[in-house]
């Protein structure tokens, strides 16, 4: 019997308690959100995408300023409309192009006696593109991030002002968040625009007042799920206040939603901001910014496409890149997606 025995070898865990150890390594929650997130290639891809235009506007601003960007040379008839000329034979890139009412291209460079290539063409006045395509991407930013920023500050604290004390004082300040929603955005930035004039200040103002009930309200809606929570009730127990359960407890919960909250937000505010400078509510010229640029070029679109289809590109993969990241940063935060 003892020699049968011997013919077999235990498969397995000896130890009991080697089967009690956690194989999965253990990770914090932001840890599980950039795991997550990286699964996404979309999303990561916009991400550097997004880190890369933020540090070119920020290093262009001492190279390309809004001066430089305006000024443009006396014989404008020699600059201006020029096309995007590169330096290699790339077909549409080499500064070549069929001028009104000729039938063959020609190059304009030469034919106009320019000796410097201009990356991304020139405009009406002989202004190079690319210096008002860097300034106009950095304003365009500029604006969405701060009316962000606001709509971040505002929005958060009265949702939870309002989720927090609830009964009348709730009731009151969602009836006010209907009325400002019920205003139009466009009474809101023509009034701005009377009083202080159209210019960056008043349309970050104009887009931070109207935008910021959305953030409110899903705040709010939170803060009336978290406050019941154990965790909460747990808090208030040993003592904490209002406002430090609210930072310490609260606002940490909640972070994922705002997040993905402040992803969509800035694409809106940039668009938002296009579309008033082409109705001539946003930005002034000279002053230039996606929505000039594009407005600019609306009038060149039959003989100069180019002018109108750059800054186009630029303002949608920039909105583009924020949706994305934000879709990404949605599906990282969902915590029905931890074990996938």
């Amino acid at each position: 019997m003892e020699e049968v025995q011997n013919e077999f070898s235990l498969v397995g865990i000896e130890d009991k308690s080697a089967s009690e150890n956690i194989v999965k390594p253990a990770l914090s929650t932001w840890q599980s959100v950039w795991h997550r997130l990286r699964k996404n290639k979309l999303a990561v891809v916009s991400l550097v995408f997004l880190v890369l235009v933020m540090l070119y506007a920020l290093i262009s601003t001492p190279i390309v300023s809004q001066n430089s960007a305006n000024q443009f040379d006396t014989n404008t008839s020699k600059y201006k409309n020029l096309p995007p000329k590169s330096g290699l034979p790339i077909p549409g890139w080499d500064g070549k192009m069929t001028s009104p009412g000729a039938t063959e291209s020609v190059d304009i460079y030469e034919k106009n006696g320019v000796d410097q290539n201009y990356l991304l063409g020139t405009d009406n006045l002989g202004r190079s593109v690319a210096k008002r395509v860097t300034v106009g991407l950095r304003i365009s930013l500029f604006i969405a991030i701060v009316a962000t920023a606001i709509d971040l500050l505002i929005g958060v604290s009265y949702g939870l002002v309002s989720g927090w004390v609830g009964g009348w004082v709730d009731t009151i300040m969602q009836r006010i968040i209907e009325v400002i929603s019920a205003i139009p955005n466009l009474v809101v930035v023509t009034l701005l625009a009377m009083l202080f004039g159209s210019s960056i200040w008043s349309i970050i103002l104009a887009i931070a007042l109207t935008s910021w009930t959305g953030m409110a309200r899903q705040v709010r809606n939170l803060t009336l799920t978290y406050k019941e929570r154990d965790f909460v009730l747990a808090a208030k127990t040993l003592g904490e206040s209002g406002p430090k359960i609210a930072l310490k407890h609260l606002v940490p919960n909640m972070s994922g939603t705002i997040i993905v909250q402040i992803m969509m937000t800035i694409p809106a505010a940039i668009m938002f901001e296009a579309v008033l400078s082409a109705i001539n509510l946003g930005v002034k010229a000279p002053t230039a910014s996606l929505g000039t640029l594009i407005t600019d070029g609306q009038n060149m679109l039959q003989y100069y496409p180019y002018q109108i289809l750059i800054p186009s590109v630029v303002l949608v993969l920039v909105s583009l890149a924020f949706i994305l990241l934000g879709d990404g940063l949605r599906d990282a935060f969902d915590p029905k997606m931890a074990d996938e």
